[in-house]
């Protein structure tokens, strides 16, 4: 495994009480990962937490998550994208997060279903697919595909990891062809707004 680099931090940046992932997340120089470097250092973690070692990539809090994509460039998480290992890992996780993110208040009245395609080469029909179902306040995500979907997202694994994590802007998205529809439009367009999701903290975020 390569040296991996780290970034300086003040004393104050380290929470006394935090999974030490967090604190390994925000130290690490992810601008001096090569894309190949990049997920090697995530495949260790996800390799760690397999076996129990106590580092796992479910324990990041999700400012950790948004910041360490926020970090990342776009290659690096073009490669984390097409990973074998870390793909469905990712995927996973951040559906898993968007019940816990889920705005009570903006979702109360909300009542969709909405399915995702993911474009894969190695899926029996081209795609991965998982399905978000809110309703009564609260949101489901799973691969179980048993509801009959308002509308149906297809895009990218790597542009839905910056969307997700507040690293994309999603309108534009939408104008150019990024995130395509099938259905209706309206659900699409307003999902990301039920959710809090924690911004970058002091980095650019237009990678």
């Amino acid at each position: 495994m390569p040296r991996v680099p780290w970034r300086k931090l003040s004393r104050a940046a380290h929470a006394p009480n935090e999974h030490a992932v967090n604190g390994f997340a925000r130290a690490l120089a992810v601008e001096k990962l090569t894309p190949e470097q990049f997920v090697q250092v995530l495949a260790t973690l996800h390799m760690l937490g397999a076996a129990g070692a106590g580092i796992e990539l479910s324990a990041l809090t999700t400012q950790s998550l948004v910041d360490v994509v926020a970090r990342s460039s776009r290659e690096q998480v073009k490669a984390l994208a097409e990973h074998p290992v870390l793909r469905p890992v990712f995927l996973d996780e951040i559906f898993r997060r968007m019940s816990e993110h889920l705005h009570p208040d903006r979702a109360r009245h909300v009542d969709v279903v909405v399915s995702w395609r993911f474009p894969s080469p190695t899926s029996e029909d081209g795609y991965d697919r998982y399905q978000t179902v809110i309703e009564d306040g609260l949101c489901v995500s799973s691969t179980d595909l048993t509801r009959t979907p308002d509308t149906t997202i297809t895009l990218s694994v790597d542009d839905f990891i910056r969307m997700a994590t507040g690293n994309a802007a999603v309108a534009t998205m939408f104008v150019t062809g990024k995130v395509k529809v099938k259905g209706e439009y309206a659900p699409a367009v307003r999902l990301s707004s039920y959710f809090n999701v924690p911004k970058p903290t002091g980095t650019d975020s237009t990678h």
